[in-house]
């Protein structure tokens, strides 16, 4: 009776238990055991399915094995070969919209403590990316291209030490025993499974990829040779991170298999994913209409009439430039039910290119903003492209994201991310209820200068917004300051001149050159900055209408503080007493220069940033020779030209990062 006892609970222990006996190894044919160490949105499915992420955006959900793993004998030592396979799938909720991708992680803690969502997969962020005390290594499978990361599109496999830019990546996919490529999906919906292998004698990481129940290919996808010696401590944890972004996507791991100085188990016997499909049709629609029946054919008829008419209520127009940006297009149906109609209940706001809504996906529950613009001229329709081609590719944290659009007889719609803030405008203006402190805007104003740098440089092709002000930069749940408007942008390559073309923008924030000759560049964008600068820093428009018809001039109003040496006059009194003064007058100062009427005399946004941060000195204005005449400066040599002679008089505190600097300053425009 006792031998039986002793059997049956072995049994037990076989079928239950998710982790074998080895020691540094275990093996999850499933989660029901759900012995694993969760957090964020992560949670387990009835059926075993550990799900990293749900339909919450913006968020993250992180899956860890619970004990330490050895990875070294000592700390100083070299580190074991490893092994471990995992299935996955991840299906986003918005179809061929995509959300973000997930990371197998070794960790040297279970928590990623401050980790960001979206393009960061809850593994970094902006502060610690890439940093060699992360001790982090990671493999990517990446559903989103990240300018900033270096991404090589939106579907593609990385190798990830201590940040976001993979030191080996490759597009998704495997290859066959012929050697012939086959791409993969990664947010198709299949399972598929990887391998992730590493050898401690000849210190190369194999990745490979495949389809599930297909033979694990011969040939990897990626092969690195890289010591993990240095990067790995002597005991790590191994687990999963994912997130989301703006569209909200399931990430399913259905097993998972690891092992130290050995092969990994083989995975068998896996949960089913969730069903997918469309919903049976009620039955009356799928026996027939009796045929004898004189009611039923008027039936019949009345529906056909009917969904005619709606069809062409809801009838969309397709144009040839459409086909490369098809995955991005909205049905109209939805958007129409999304916005209740674009009922007035749910307007965000009016401007000169129509109305903006907030509406809710009818299945996904997505949360969006729909900007509804009139086709009633045809420099309309070429805003509307504008916006399309400028940003409908590009992801950036400092920019509103856009997911799509649409186009319905005389109608454009733009879809966007709903950012729950608001403007930054209602902030400022017109004695505002809520006003933001100092730290608040600083925020703001660096997050606008870091996606306008992404504009200049880091995008495929220069974009100039031309539109820049408090109006166009929106503010999400974290306050975060996000450009969004493109519908005046402009696109040219790197390195050429810009074409001549109509002066558009808003008064105040046009540089002199611009309304001069049309010709709309990135500094003319960063004498827009400069406006804004002022603004945020003052909260005032950049012209204010007075009752004696002498309007005030604000970035003349700032200089004439600055003449008389009390520049901090010139701050808005709602800020508070709480701030850093230096920080203040940099942002002063800073507008000043960047309002300058010679072009060569205003900064890069690569300029800016590194005054924005701290890492150059501003040069006083003084030393630039301004005029009394406003900000006329005397012409006795340009920005560059001074900045070049500067960073020999930034001190000690700056010497060990000169050469950089330098770099960076004479790249100019």
């Amino acid at each position: 009776m006792f031998f039986n006892l002793v059997i049956l609970v072995a049994f037990f222990l076989v079928d239950f238990a998710p982790v074998s006996c080895e020691v540094d190894g275990f093996i999850y044919n499933g989660f029901q055991s759900r012995n694993i160490s969760l957090d964020g949105i992560a949670e387990f499915t009835s059926n075993g399915l550990l799900l990293l992420t749900n339909s919450k955006t913006q968020d993250q959900g992180h899956a860890f094995y619970p004990n330490p793993i050895h990875f070294k004998n000592s700390p100083n030592g070299t580190a074991f070969s490893f092994s471990t396979t995992f299935v996955f799938a991840i299906r986003s909720d918005y179809g061929n919209l995509s959300g973000h991708g997930l990371v197998f992680v070794i960790a040297p803690k279970r928590g990623l403590e401050g980790a960001f969502p979206s393009h960061h997969l809850g593994l970094f962020n902006s502060a610690n990316n890439g940093n060699s005390s992360n001790h982090v290594v990671g493999v990517e499978l990446d559903t989103i291209i990240s300018k900033e990361f270096n991404d090589i599109n939106d579907n593609h496999v990385g190798i990830d030490i201590n940040g976001l830019d993979s030191v080996a990546v490759q597009p998704a996919g495997y290859f066959d025993d012929t050697g012939l490529f086959h791409n993969l999906t990664l947010i198709s919906g299949q399972q598929l499974q990887v391998w992730v292998e590493y050898d401690g004698n000849t210190e190369q990481i194999n990745v490979t990829l495949a389809p599930l129940y297909v033979t694990k290919p011969v040939r990897p996808l990626l092969v690195l040779k890289y010591d993990l010696s240095p990067i790995l401590d002597q005991t790590m944890y191994v687990g999963f991170s994912s997130s989301t972004g703006s569209v909200p996507t399931h990430h399913y791991i259905l097993g998972w298999s690891f092992k130290t100085n050995g092969k990994a188990q083989e995975l068998s016997q896996l949960p089913n994913l969730p069903r997918l499909g469309r919903k049976e049709l009620p039955r009356f629609l799928t026996t027939g209409l009796p045929i004898i029946s004189l009611v039923s054919i008027v039936i019949a008829i009345s529906v056909v009439v009917y969904y005619i008419r709606r069809k062409k209520k809801f009838e969309e127009l397709l144009d040839d430039w459409e086909l490369d940006y098809r995955p991005q297009r909205f049905r109209y149906k939805d958007l129409y039910t999304a916005t209740k109609g674009f009922r007035e209940k749910e307007l965000l706001g009016v401007g000169g290119f129509g109305k903006v809504y907030k509406g809710v996906m009818p299945i996904s529950k997505l949360v969006i903003a729909v900007k509804k613009i009139s086709q009633e001229s045809q420099q309309g329709m070429k805003e509307f492209v504008a916006e399309i081609v400028s940003i409908g590719r590009i992801q950036h944290r400092n920019l509103v994201p856009l997911l799509g659009y649409c186009r319905r007889k005389g109608e454009l719609l733009l879809v966007y991310e709903y950012m729950p803030n608001g403007s930054l405008d209602k902030y400022l203006f017109d004695q505002p209820r809520f006003t933001l402190d100092w730290n608040q805007r600083f925020r703001v104003i660096r997050g606008v200068a870091s996606g306008l740098f992404f504009l200049h440089k880091e995008c495929d092709h220069a974009i100039v917004h031309r539109d820049i002000k408090a109006s166009n930069v929106l503010l999400d749940g974290e306050l975060n300051g996000r450009l969004g408007d493109f519908g005046l942008a402009r696109l040219y390559g790197h390195g050429t001149d810009p074409q001549s073309t109509r002066v558009v923008g808003t008064l105040g924030y046009l540089a002199p050159e611009h309304t001069r000759t049309g010709r709309a560049t990135p500094s003319s964008d960063v004498f827009s900055f400069g406006a804004f600068l002022l603004e945020v820093a003052c909260g005032r428009r950049p012209i204010e209408p007075r009752q004696d018809s002498d309007d005030l001039i604000l970035v003349d109003w700032v200089f004439s503080c600055w003449n008389r040496g009390n520049i901090l006059q010139a701050v808005d009194p709602n800020i508070g007493i709480d701030f850093v003064q230096g920080q203040v007058e940099l942002v002063l100062k800073l507008g000043l220069l960047c309002s300058h009427s010679e072009p060569s005399f205003r900064p890069t946004m690569r300029q800016i940033l590194l005054f924005l941060d701290g890492v150059v000195a501003l040069p006083e204005l003084s030393a630039l020779g301004i005029s009394s005449a406003g900000l006329t400066f005397d012409h006795h040599g340009g920005f560059d030209d001074f900045v070049k002679s500067y960073p020999s008089s930034l001190g000690n505190a700056h010497s060990r990062c000169l050469s950089v600097t330098d770099s960076l300053l004479s790249e100019g425009r």
